[in-house]
């Protein structure tokens, strides 16, 4: 119960700051590859650029500081935060446009397991890979592929994945 209070804690004070900066909100739930359901809330702040604009889209990105709960049963439930920079390509349109995205940051776990899994420290790296469509009126939807090892700092190395579904509303 304590690390649980310390953990959102430590939530609190990390995205407190970014929250009040943030002008993006992110909802997501998802699924690992044993059934856990997860929920992730986040926050996210665009770089504030684009490259390579051309007719057919344009690379932007953003960061994205975000809480996600591993529910499991009482002794494999989890909590993690994560901070990713996210490189995004976005396809040209009106009022839909479709895009891709990947990043690789950093995360924290409450504990080292999330069911079978012995992710052997705290400390674990965030990959991810998604796509979706932004909306006029800045909506989006979209899926992404979360994966999250200590790349071989500490053994064993057993990683885990979520494979979510989420919504992102610019404010």
């Amino acid at each position: 119960m304590r690390k649980s209070i310390a953990m959102a804690a430590v939530m609190a004070f990390s995205l407190g700051p970014v929250l009040a900066q943030a002008v993006d909100f992110t909802a997501a739930v998802g699924r690992t590859g044993e059934s856990t359901n997860t929920y992730r809330i986040g926050a996210q702040w665009d770089f504030g650029r684009g490259w390579f604009e051309t007719g057919v889209g344009k690379l932007t990105g953003y960061w994205d500081a975000g809480y996600t709960y591993w529910e499991g049963d009482k002794a494999s439930s989890n909590h993690s935060l994560s901070l990713t920079p996210v490189f995004v390509y976005e396809f040209a349109g009106q009022s839909v446009r479709p895009y891709i995205e990947a990043g690789i940051g950093i995360a924290a776990f409450e504990n080292t397991r999330v069911e079978r899994n012995d992710l052997s420290s705290s400390f674990q790296f965030e990959d991810r890979i998604g796509a979706g469509l932004r909306f006029a009126g800045g909506h989006e939807v979209g899926i992404r592929a979360l994966h999250y090892s200590n790349a071989g700092i500490k053994k064993p190395n057993d990683g885990v994945e979520s494979f979510t579904l989420h919504y992102r509303h610019s404010f």
